[in-house]
């Protein structure tokens, strides 16, 4: 290729058709293309470049950290996550409605692991996506509080076409995070599409906000054109545990390993009991306890 060529391709900023160039005048020459089939070639590695840079540029500003594609993930592994369900998703049809999405389950089933994925394929279709932890968000607005910047923060919130909050309640948030949230989910209502992620029962978001008003106003509206996910079973971060795995070196199966071996986790709703509950098992254990206590007295 000549460098004034080159240059030129350069200025216009054409770096995908200077790339795929030298390639293409050898198939022009070998297949006995036209001018135009050869410019309809080149354009188009033009656009593949630019449209690969630019999902480059949109996962880079979604914030995922870690993202792995939809196939990698082993729906095997646990059939109560529908295949089918999860691939409509990746769809977008529900970012097209405008409607919202919240995953439901015990941590450790693939919910983050889903919720990228889905994001990513997102951006591959063409849409903006955010994606934050409930806690960055809670860090994010009361941090540019301090500063008077709430309202570009909010609008960096309101941009995406899908905006993605995970870890709903893994603690109690701090003070005023509801109220954020609650704008959030307001602002958002039937305009852009949120997926949500928690492993906590719906009726606990009250007290993890700690703003029961602000929860209840937060789920009406979000849960007003939302499908709803539960996802249940085994820990997919433990899938690849082998049965024989030791974890102290001494030949014991450590505690977390006998666990994934042998427990299944909890279904979504019992993921973590509310605060104050009671085992449903601690009463029975009582009654024999008393029984057997009883029967030692007649005895004696």
């Amino acid at each position: 290729m000549r460098a004034s060529l080159l240059q030129t391709l350069k200025q216009l900023r054409l770096s995908g058709l200077a790339q795929s160039l030298e390639v293409r005048l050898s198939e022009a020459s070998g297949n006995r293309l036209d001018h135009a089939e050869f410019l309809e070639l080149i354009l188009q590695d033009e656009l593949n470049v630019r449209a690969s840079r630019q999902i480059g540029r949109r996962v880079k500003a979604a914030m995922f950290g870690e993202v792995k594609p939809l196939d990698e993930f082993d729906f095997s592994f646990n059939p109560s996550i529908k295949r089918k369900q999860i691939h409509d998703l990746a769809s977008c049809a529900f970012l097209r409605e405008k409607a919202d999405v919240l995953l439901l389950g015990p941590p450790g089933v693939g919910k983050t692991f889903l919720v990228r994925a889905v994001g990513h394929q997102a951006i591959k279709a063409g849409f903006i996506v955010l994606y934050r932890s409930i806690f960055d968000l809670a860090r994010d607005f009361l941090g540019d509080e301090e500063l008077g910047q709430q309202d570009k923060t909010l609008n960096r919130y309101l941009k995406p076409d899908l905006l993605i909050i995970d870890d709903m309640g893994m603690k109690q948030l701090p003070r005023r995070s509801g109220e954020c949230l609650l704008e959030i989910i307001m602002r958002r209502h039937e305009n852009r599409s949120t997926m949500m992620t928690s492993n906590r029962p719906l009726q606990d978001w009250g007290k993890l906000i700690g703003d029961v008003p602000s929860a209840t106003a937060i789920l009406d509206r979000f849960l007003h054109h939302a499908e709803i996910i539960t996802m249940n079973g085994r820990s997919y971060r433990l899938r690849n545990r082998s049965a024989g795995e030791s974890g102290d070196g001494t030949g014991q199966t450590s505690g977390i390993s006998e666990q994934a071996k042998s427990t299944t986790l909890p279904e979504a709703n019992a993921a973590i009991p509310p605060t104050g509950s009671e085992p449903a098992s601690a009463a029975p254990r009582r009654r024999k306890t008393a029984a057997t206590k009883s029967a030692s007295t007649c005895e004696s």
